[in-house]
């Protein structure tokens, strides 16, 4: 029994400090980058699967329902970049919160900490620099989503 035991126990302890220092190494790579980010706080679902136009006045309404309903909101930046938005300011959900759904829609600008994995671009939005509201008037054009004209 005892020749069984010690050679599963270093095994055991071999495993253990491999994971841990592989755990060590990725936390070190996983500090955010400080950003400040421009661009308008879309809904996730409707932009990635264009499943309806989107963007601006158009999409607030689908947007605002989106985000209550725990879709992701992300903001397309002025480079083109989506950013994930994982958290805002102190706020503990993003479901339904009070804050992204004050902001959906708006071109804002925001500071944060990025990270990046897989080429998905997340961020942990530490302040709402600047709202600048609702600035893509595209409801003349698309109609109200998700109703069309």
């Amino acid at each position: 029994m005892k020749r069984l035991l010690v050679p599963t126990l270093a095994g055991a302890l071999l495993f253990l400090l491999t994971t841990l220092s592989a755990s060590a190494a990725q936390g070190a790579q996983g500090k955010g980058e400080r950003v400040k980010i421009t661009g308008e706080v879309v809904d996730s679902w409707c932009y990635i699967t264009e499943i309806m136009y989107p963007e601006g006045s158009a999409h607030h309404q689908c947007a605002l329902w989106c985000a209550a309903g725990g879709v992701p909101v992300g903001i397309l930046a002025d480079d083109g970049q989506v950013y994930m938005v994982l958290k805002l300011g102190s706020d503990t959900t993003n479901v339904a919160n009070p804050t992204i759904m004050k902001i959906q829609s708006h071109r804002v600008t925001v500071n944060g900490d990025l990270y990046e994995r897989d080429g998905i671009k997340y961020l942990l939005v530490a302040s709402v620099l600047q709202d600048d509201g609702i600035v893509k008037k595209t409801h003349g054009e698309y109609g109200i989503q998700p109703f069309g004209k």
